[in-house]
């Protein structure tokens, strides 16, 4: 049997929101993870929807660090960071407020020895509808991109942290009222090509969840074919399945379904969306729990052993029959079946403990002096 490149399974912690973090570690423990992408969202955030906050960002020491390190290798796990909102778009009091977080996430990764050990921080890029809404508006959101991404990865690169884009399109952020779904830049591949030809430095690459490709009808395995492994440092472990339903077929598999007047579609006999959500027509699923899925993980995963990933895969839970239910327990079995699908196809078989992940070196404590926060107005 061909040996495993042994990658790590963690746990995405936004499934978890009503947990502390010593609840959270014993729990990633006990379902058996290698590791957690904490979330860090603003406390003072605009969003609702899958975010936690699990670390305590504000005034954060060296000695803070050193703590955070011993709790994580006492418990056998590794850690990254993460907020995902919209840093070049939406309301601008917001938008300076999101871009000054993901400045103090990359301090306290830096703080926490970032890639030396691992530790990134994950965010979304966001949409300017604003810019968008005009003549050659993708263009121009790539300008915006640049203009304020650019001193934000170079302040990342100076402190030894790498940033990581998710490819959420985030198709349900704004009102169903609004046409586009298209809301978070690098929800596509050419966009992130696009990203790094425009900013080259090597502190910024990408989360990979292939289940946004899927109900765009994009095959992740030609994705992973197609990019630069070199940037890919996280798989986001989610997948879909894209429903049979009448409205798939009024509307088309690759056009949001759209808001009209709630009268006029009864009488047409035409669906319209329940919520903002309720644009695709699919369903979002772990893995390995409640069913088959539109993905096919055996591919998938060799291909990426073959070109020789061997990061995380992180599971985000937002599995209607698992997150969703509200329902701890369901919760943990959703990790927990994800993890035992995986495991064969990432771990080398021991004849003591069956498929196992080979426990690598631990958390480093750095040697990292204290530095001032810094907010975006000081960088721009």
């Amino acid at each position: 049997m061909a040996e495993k490149l042994n990658n790590p399974i963690w746990v995405m912690s936004s499934a978890y929101d009503k947990l502390s973090l010593s609840e959270l570690i014993e729990t990633s423990k006990n379902v058996g993870a290698q590791g957690i992408d904490l979330c860090v969202f603003r406390k003072d955030g605009t969003r609702e929807d899958h975010t936690a906050t699990h670390l305590a960002y504000e005034n954060f020491t060296p000695s803070d660090a050193h703590q955070l390190i011993d709790q994580f290798n006492q418990a056998d796990l590794k850690l990254s960071l993460g907020a995902f909102e919209n840093m070049i778009g939406g309301d601008e009091a917001e938008r300076v407020k999101n871009q000054n977080h993901l400045l103090r996430l990359i301090r306290i990764a830096h703080l926490l020895g970032g890639d030396k050990n691992d530790v990134k921080v994950g965010t979304f890029v966001g949409y300017n509808h604003a810019l968008g809404n005009e003549i050659d508006g993708f263009q121009k959101n790539l300008d915006e991109y640049k203009r304020v991404f650019g001193p934000i990865v170079k302040y990342a690169e100076e402190l030894g942290v790498t940033i990581v884009y998710e490819n959420c399109p985030m198709e349900g952020w704004r009102s169903s009222r609004y046409t586009s779904t298209y809301n978070n830049l690098p929800a596509v591949l050419a966009a992130r090509k696009l990203m790094y030809a425009m900013i080259p430095s090597k502190a910024h690459g990408e989360i990979y969840d292939p289940s946004h490709d899927i109900w765009q009808q994009t095959n992740p395995i030609d994705v992973i074919e197609q990019m630069d492994i070199s940037r890919l440092k996280r798989i986001h472990v989610k997948t879909t399945r894209n429903l049979k339903t009448k409205a798939r077929i009024d509307w088309g598999g690759m056009y949001a379904m759209q808001h009209v007047d709630s009268e006029l579609a009864a009488k047409a006999g035409v669906s319209i969306p329940g919520h903002d959500w309720d644009r695709h027509h699919y369903e979002a699923m772990l893995p390995g729990f409640g069913g088959s899925d539109h993905m096919d993980w055996n591919d998938f995963i060799a291909l990426l052993h073959e070109r020789g990933f061997r990061g995380p895969f992180e599971i985000e839970n937002e599995a209607k029959n698992s997150k969703d239910t509200g329902n701890l327990l369901a919760t943990n079995q959703g990790f927990e079946n994800c993890i035992r699908f995986l495991s064969p196809l990432l771990w080398n078989l021991d004849s003591e403990k069956g498929y196992a992940y080979k426990q690598e070196r631990a958390l480093i404590t750095p040697n990292t002096e204290n530095i001032p926060e810094v907010t975006i107005d000081e960088l721009l």
